[in-house]
């Protein structure tokens, strides 16, 4: 008897605790509806983002507010991204910051910081032209000079040649005539007629791409930011991609560089698929009515195989949702001839379109301008003269001339 009253007891235990688990899962089944109902209704036509992933969580600071999709105004693709912005402000509708300076005086205001940079070339070239007798021997010297500043072999036999033309015709050393002549061929080696228009604007009624490259350490980050800060200074709406997945700080350092300038960036998971950063970022413009898309990719080095097909993955991508407009390597000039090798590589992979100089404040050697034009037969269209925010000038040959020979 005894035994069967404690298997009684037992059962009846056991019944009570299988009730208050059924009981427990009803209402933890009941508390989800209702969060997803009040989810649904707070956000009509749009789906809901994924809860933010220990990768979101990593990407920001303590304290970081992050706006889901839907608090900006834009579509949420299936690429698990990030879309951050502190505005609440829709993509067409920017919060008011900091307007920038229009592009056209940039490149006079930071004439003077180009000429003390520059001043061994123009000034050692005037010296040599203007001595009383120009023989054998200052040919070699001017040739030196070229050479060191990395003009490039060919520019430099080039200019030569016709420098002794003129000189031998003119029969003078006048310091003015001399300097007429010099900027001249000069000028003539920049090539003043090549089309350096950066195409970022809206392109047949959708927004023009770009796509921003290099290998590491060149800038290209800090390029698209200061690109987008441009882009802003003309009235346009600018969506960044964060396609630099494997830095971890790149995607942060973007993610600056937009909230300063007014731009919404998209970005993904540390270490994820670059290409889907870089089509979700079109997608998304496009259904914003945006103006401009800038695509910041990964550093990489030009002998590394892989890491080129990659590039050329992402540019492939990109090609299903959109033209890209524009293709932007971005060299560092103190580097010199050896931008050339990168250059060429590049251009290989991504069909360059146009050449960012960056550091060109720091290099006495501006003859990268033309040895990079003449390799690639694709235009310096911007150069970068400091670390400001709008050190980041369009190149204007005659500027950059008069700069090179500037007293």
């Amino acid at each position: 008897m005894t035994l069967a009253a404690d298997s009684m007891q037992s059962m009846s235990l056991f019944v009570w605790l299988a009730g208050v688990l059924v009981v427990l899962a009803v209402v933890a089944v009941a508390v989800v509806f209702f969060a997803r109902g009040r989810s649904s209704s707070s956000s009509p036509g749009v789906t809901a983002a994924a809860a933010p992933t220990t990768e979101r969580e990593d990407n920001h600071a303590a304290g970081t507010p992050v706006a889901q999709p839907e608090a900006i105004g834009l579509p949420v693709g299936d690429v698990n991204l990030v879309y951050d912005s502190t505005s609440d402000a829709s993509a067409a509708g920017l919060l008011e910051f900091e307007v920038p300076e229009p592009a056209g005086g940039r490149m006079q205001r930071l004439r003077s910081r180009l000429a003390r940079s520059q001043s061994t070339l123009g000034r050692g070239l005037l010296t040599l032209l203007s001595r009383d007798t120009i023989d054998e021997s200052t040919w070699d010297e001017i040739e030196e000079v070229l050479l060191a500043a990395d003009v490039g072999v060919a520019p430099t036999q080039e200019l030569i040649t016709a420098l002794r033309t003129k000189v031998r015709v003119d029969g003078t050393s006048d310091p003015g005539q001399v300097r007429a002549v010099l900027r001249a061929e000069l000028l003539a080696l920049v090539d003043p007629t090549m089309d350096r228009h950066v195409r970022t604007e809206r392109i047949d009624g959708r927004p023009g791409v770009a796509l921003v490259v290099g290998v590491n350490g060149t800038g290209k980050t800090t390029t698209t930011g200061k690109l987008a800060r441009l882009a802003v200074s003309r009235g346009e709406t600018v969506v960044l991609a964060a396609a630099d997945t494997f830095r971890a700080a790149a995607a942060d350092q973007l993610q600056t560089w937009g909230d300063r300038v007014g731009a919404v960036v998209v970005r993904g998971p540390e270490g994820g698929d670059p290409a889907s950063v870089a089509f979700e970022a079109v997608d998304i413009a496009q259904q914003a009515d945006c103006d401009t898309v800038i695509i910041d990719t990964a550093g990489r080095l030009h002998t590394k195989t892989g890491l080129m097909d990659e590039l050329g993955k992402v540019k492939r991508v990109v090609e299903k949702k959109s033209p890209i407009d524009e293709v932007l390597l971005v060299l560092d000039a103190t580097t010199g001839q050896n931008g050339l090798v990168q250059a060429r590589v590049f251009a290989d992979v991504v069909a360059v379109t146009g050449i960012v100089l960056t550091k060109l404040d720091g290099t006495a050697r501006g003859g990268i301008v033309i040895a990079v034009q003449r390799e690639l037969g694709v235009p310096v269209k911007l150069v970068g003269l400091g670390e400001g925010p709008d050190d980041l000038a369009p190149f204007e040959p005659e500027t950059f001339v008069d700069a090179l020979l500037a007293d």
